[in-house]
């Protein structure tokens, strides 16, 4: 049943879903309350919408539309329009069966992937359908399943005939900036490397905040095949490719809640490296107390996981199960972060040797899982090619094609005006370093969003110290956003010494 009303711009916003307001007595009679949906309709288009009602923001015969629904629709005030009592389509039946336990079909989850994109299913029903990967994990033929199905409702590229590698971390770590290493000794031996990175979730900056101090990240396909044809490699951030764009709008959700299933996480990486016609993956997989990870148990766990994903999809996967227990690289926030991956590029003296060293182990062991080094020969490789300079030359191809200056030094990258230096109260040595309080100081001084700011470390686990020791710097926009970091510091302890 259909029923007509006369459109209204509203000049009010949810900041999310998009909502018709309805006047109370029209949603009585047509059997509507508040928080069911309508499918609404005009020029042989169709949205849908959620529904509010009130009895003075709309008069009886006029349907209201808050910013996000007019935005969406482009209906003008005094349009007519018709809608339909939106009837709960396959996807919503299987989200409630997921919350019973029940596996899923290829079919069940691509109607709930699909209808994502398409802005039918709301906020609460994808947090219903998240959280039942708690209750009910995930088999291993659902993860084939929703993995597929996020890549079949995006792009994808296709590099033919061409050797294309990628590396992932599953996050969770301070610093531990290694991709932007990888891709440019990789790249610079002539193996593809098309690297999509996701902005800061869990860490005070993601690939992609840090790579955009060198250079715009913001690449479409088109953009990114015409940049690794010519040069091998890129560090473009993934959001702006529409490769798995359900697996953004669940990141979304996710960081709102707070809650990100280990299945999500695997399905997220695994959905872009399939769609970007990856061969080889490396998946660096750190595990510790105060990593995203905690125990060499799940570590192992997860890849396993990836491992038959991998098969699955024809891609052929390497792992490395580190223990996490402190940040990898001096800087943590993405202008500190950056020149970490400058200083290591260009062979400064004051490069973080523990940030090359697991680079160029990571890099060594892709080139090998691709064949372009043999048995125990990869690193020796990379570590060549870091040397003689192919890696920042690379590098700076890379950066100059995608809009940065490749002529930059780690030395011009410019951090936060206001500083801090903070000192040791004790004599002692460094028995744990806990990294979720580095995450927590770093955000209070205004990363990731604020690029130049975070801290930097210049002290190390198991190092001695004197009392008044230098232990760390902070970073910060201004003696406000500085004073931020300082009160979060003494609310937690980074640097444990006994």
């Amino acid at each position: 049943m259909s029923f007509f009303l006369k459109a209204k711009r509203l000049d009010f916003s949810t900041g999310d879903v998009p909502v018709a307001v309805l006047n109370e007595d029209d949603a009585q009679s047509f059997g509507i309350r508040p928080g069911d949906r309508i499918e609404l309709k005009w020029k042989n288009k169709s949205s849908v919408l959620n529904v509010d009602t009130s009895q003075k923001m709309v008069k009886k015969g006029i349907i209201g539309l808050f910013e996000e629904a007019t935005d969406l629709t482009k209906i003008r005030s005094g349009e007519v329009v018709y809608f339909e009592i939106f009837d709960p389509p396959t996807s919503i039946k299987a989200i409630k069966k997921k919350l019973k336990g029940k596996s899923l079909s290829y079919h069940e989850t691509y109607s709930i992937i699909r209808d994502l994109i398409k802005g039918h299913i709301s906020d609460k029903e994808l947090a219903f359908y998240v959280a039942s990967s708690f209750t009910h994990e995930m088999k291993n033929k659902e993860l084939y399943n929703l993995t597929k199905a996020m890549v079949d409702t995006g792009s994808k590229l296709n590099f033919k005939g061409r050797l294309v590698a990628d590396k992932h971390c599953v996050g969770g770590l301070p610093g531990n900036r290694t991709t932007m290493i990888i891709v440019p000794i990789i790249a610079s031996l002539d193996v593809d490397i098309p690297k999509t990175s996701s902005r800061a979730i869990t860490s005070p900056a993601g690939t992609a905040d840090t790579m955009e101090i060198l250079a715009p990240v913001d690449l479409n396909l088109k953009e990114i095949k015409k940049v690794v044809n010519k040069y091998n490699g890129c560090i473009v951030w993934g959001g702006s490719t529409y490769i798995a764009p359900a697996d953004d709008i669940i990141v979304k959700l996710t960081k709102k809640i707070s809650l990100e299933p280990l299945s999500k996480m695997i399905v997220s990486v695994m959905a872009k490296k399939v769609a970007m016609g990856i061969d080889y993956l490396l998946i660096d997989i750190p595990y510790g107390l105060t990593a995203k990870l905690k125990s060499l148990k799940i570590a192992k766990k997860i890849a396993r996981k990836f491992k038959w994903l991998g098969k699955k999809f024809g891609i052929k996967v390497v792992f490395t199960i580190l223990s996490a227990k402190e940040p990898v690289g001096n800087g943590i926030g993405p202008a500190l972060e950056a020149r970490d991956v400058l200083r290591v590029l260009q062979r400064k003296e004051k490069r973080p040797v523990d940030l090359e060293k697991k680079s160029l182990h990571l890099a060594g062991k892709l080139l090998e899982l691709c064949g372009r080094a043999k048995k125990n020969k990869g690193e020796t490789l990379a570590k060549n090619a870091l040397k003689t300079g192919r890696a920042w030359q690379k590098m700076k191809e890379i950066i100059k094609a995608q809009g940065g200056d490749p002529n930059i030094d780690s030395e011009d990258i410019t951090v936060g005006a206001s500083r801090a230096r903070i000192f040791a109260k004790k004599e002692g040595k460094i028995t744990s370093v806990d990294n979720r309080a580095i995450d927590e100081v770093a955000r209070s001084l205004g990363a990731p969003h604020d690029k130049l700011a975070g801290l930097r470390l210049h002290k190390k686990l198991n190092q001695k110290v004197k009392k008044k020791d230098k232990l760390m710097t902070l970073y910060g926009r201004n003696k406000e956003r500085l004073n931020l970091g300082k009160k979060a510091l003494k609310r937690v302890d980074i640097f444990t010494i006994k």
